[in-house]
């Protein structure tokens, strides 16, 4: 058995989950996600707690019964607690503002780049060089972090670009210098 899948997942106070033709509900605070699930899934509601079980032992249904498990019980956490991501933009010139409901980055274009807020997204910028994403689908805000990062990504030599707040960047020692050996 998945030691993962058996565990149930407990429903907090406020929190919403309707299962029906193979799409999970959750409602709360947050917002609601939907999430189709695996025919081969069983999902059952019961006493506060969602428990998902399996057919039998086939290799695909192992798989399937962790994964389904833990993608509702983010669903649950998203819409309690939300996920965040941090983002440090390093450079000199390097700058980030919000301008309405926009992302106006300076990273050393020649233009500023402008990336848009979406309505399950919300991006907030403290200072002048960090910035949070939150949201309560974990998958959106990951893609949106990811997306964000790419516009200048990390390089190695001086570190500047847009990276993950606990990532560490690999440094690389520049050319060596002229002359050397003769």
């Amino acid at each position: 058995m998945s030691r993962i899948g058996r565990k149930p997942i407990n429903i907090p106070a406020g929190v919403e989950v309707n299962f029906n033709d193979g799409v999970i509900t959750v409602k709360g605070k947050n917002g609601t996600l939907k999430r189709d699930i695996h025919p081969n899934m069983t999902v059952s509601i019961a006493d506060n707690a969602i428990t998902v079980a399996r057919p039998n032992d086939e290799k695909k249904n192992k798989s399937l019964h962790g994964l389904t498990r833990t993608l509702i019980a983010n669903m649950v956490t998203g819409v309690t607690e939300g996920f965040k991501k941090e983002l440090e933009v390093n450079g000199v010139g390097y700058r980030v503002q919000k301008q309405g409901k926009n992302l106006v980055m300076n990273l050393g274009y020649s233009h500023q780049v402008t990336v848009p807020e979406t309505d399950d997204i919300k991006i907030e910028v403290q200072g002048t060089n960090n910035i949070l994403i939150h949201g309560a689908d974990k998958q959106k805000v990951g893609q949106f972090a990811a997306e964000i990062r790419e516009k200048r990504p990390p390089e190695p030599y001086k570190g500047k670009g847009i990276k993950y707040i606990d990532e560490h960047i690999r440094r690389k020692e520049g050319k060596a210098g002229k002359g050397g050996k003769k």
